[in-house]
Parts: structure tokens; C-alpha cells; sequence
């Protein structure tokens, strides 16, 4: 039977280059690839890919989940200078905080409560 090796996320950029600044400065992301049109990022266990694209809505109506250790990865987030409301346990049982990139991109981080 053929396995699924990953799941990366595709969302939408208005302008690559702040994007990559916003990934790697404030959230740690290491670069894989960047071109005019397409870019790639790492950190740990999560890759995301962002494409871009002309119209603000597309982005500002996608968003990506992120499993991780919360406290941990929002006190890395908070000591890059990025300012961000602390985790909060959900009714549906996880501990979560969210990020909205530049361009509207809803980022969930969150682990099992």
C-alpha cells in the first residue's frame, strides 16, 4: 500500500520577500527555496510553502494548524519580538495560539490539553 509521507500547507502571498522575512525573523523558519513566484520554509517538523498571488482575500481566508509545544514555540515567538496573545485552552480540548502573517494567513499552533 502506498503511505503519505507529509502534508505541507500552500498559502498565499502578496509579496514573497516579506513573507521570508516574516517566517525567518519572527518565527524561525529556515529557507528551502525561493523564487520570483513560489517559496519554501522549514522549522522542525513543519514545511510550508507559500505561492504568489494578487488578491488579499485568498489569504485572509486560509489558515494552517501547527502541532507543537505551545508554551515553548510562543516564548521562542515572543523572544523574536513578536507580539502574540498567550496560549488559551479551547473547548475542543487543545491549548492554542494563533498567528496572522502580513498577508492575512490565520497560523493555529496548538497541542492536546
Amino acid at each position: 500500500m502506498a503511505g503519505i509521507l507529509a502534508t505541507v500547507p500552500v498559502l498565499a502571498s502578496l509579496n514573497l520577500a516579506e513573507s521570508r522575512q516574516f517566517y525567518i525573523e519572527l518565527l524561525g523558519f529556515d529557507c528551502l527555496h525561493a523564487s520570483a513566484d513560489y517559496l519554501m520554509l522549514a522549522r522542525g517538523g513543519c514545511e510550508l510553502h507559500l505561492w504568489r498571488c494578487t488578491e488579499r482575500h485568498i489569504a485572509e481566508n486560509t489558515s494552517c494548524y501547527v502541532r507543537c509545544d505551545t508554551a515553548a514555540l510562543h516564548a521562542d515567538f515572543a523572544q523574536r519580538g513578536l507580539q502574540v496573545a498567550p496560549p488559551q485552552l479551547r473547548d475542543w480540548g487543545m491549548r492554542e495560539f494563533y498567528v496572522i502573517d502580513p498577508h492575512g494567513n490565520l497560523l493555529k499552533f496548538g497541542e492536546s490539553a
